[in-house]
């Protein structure tokens, strides 16, 4: 298997830990600022324990990675053998963490190629799973960026989110602050849109959000090959449930992620937090 490119991401891709070791995907932590804590996404915060955070209505921030990290995550890739980097990550629009990674490549021993997917989730672990495949096939620096690039922009992300309130607390919510004068009303239905979050839709209650989530899924999909990623935080029944409807509904469907978001986007999104993924191959 090559290993001349490299490929770099970010903690917020909540790629499976088999598949970043099997393809050999380095994910650069975010910061979770719990109280007095700075803690690693994804390493030192247990869903359980953000969710209930947040439930208590406990202060929770999130921070870039700085550029040293970066820096530390490019030379230990050289050292490896690479002779060039890809490095892929959740949208400029969300986080500086682009720009951090943009200032540390300028540094970095061998050519490192950063990109704004404009993705978050396994929208943006979609693209770096791409990005290995290809190097792994052969691909070229070039290739590999081309790869995810073209992979990022035929890939949908849709949530379901209990209320917009974590939204609205962390700065994140974009245009869908016209949905926050009736929020007590509905239900929403978000997108990520030009790497923003965007209102899609506003159902009355819970159930029949969900229901229209798996509509938009389905409807997303269509016969193509997909792969496609459930997303939840403190929600599993339900992320099992439209899992198991999707594996029914798409015919085209070649491989199903389910799990539960790390604390970087469970502290803008809260408990209740119900995600699709849906990405052509």
């Amino acid at each position: 298997m090559s290993r001349h490119v490299a490929i770099v991401t970010d903690s917020t891709a909540y790629l499976p830990p088999e598949a970043m070791e099997r393809h050999g995907i380095i994910a650069v932590p975010l910061t979770v600022v719990l109280g007095d804590q700075a803690l690693e996404d994804g390493t030192e915060l247990s869903a359980r324990e953000l969710a209930s955070a947040l439930q208590k209505r406990r202060p929770v921030t999130t921070s870039r990675p700085s550029p040293e990290v970066f820096a530390a995550a490019y030379r230990a890739a050289a050292d490896a053998g690479a002779s060039g980097i890809v490095s892929l990550h959740l949208s400029a629009e969300m986080s500086g963490t682009y720009d951090a990674a943009l200032l540390a490549s300028k540094d970095a021993p061998v050519p490192v190629r950063v990109v704004d997917t404009g993705m978050v989730a396994m929208a943006l672990g979609f693209c770096a799973l791409e990005a290995a495949e290809t190097v792994e096939e052969g691909g070229s620096l070039d290739e590999a960026v081309a790869a995810a690039e073209k992979r990022a922009a035929g890939t949908s992300a849709y949530f379901y989110v209990d209320t917009l309130d974590y939204l609205r607390r962390g700065g994140r919510i974009g245009a869908a602050q016209a949905l926050l004068g009736s929020a007590l009303a509905v239900k929403p239905l978000l997108r990520l849109e030009s790497g923003r979050i965007e209102p899609l839709e506003k159902v009355r209650t819970a159930s029949k959000a969900i229901a229209r989530l798996e509509e938009i899924v389905a409807e997303a999909a269509g016969s193509a090959r997909v792969d496609v990623a459930v997303h939840h935080l403190a929600a599993s029944e339900r992320a099992e449930r439209l899992a198991e409807r999707l594996c029914e509904r798409v015919p085209g469907l070649v491989d199903l992620h389910v799990s539960e978001v790390g604390a970087v986007i469970g502290a803008h999104t809260g408990p209740g937090l119900l995600g699709a993924v849906v990405s052509p191959r």
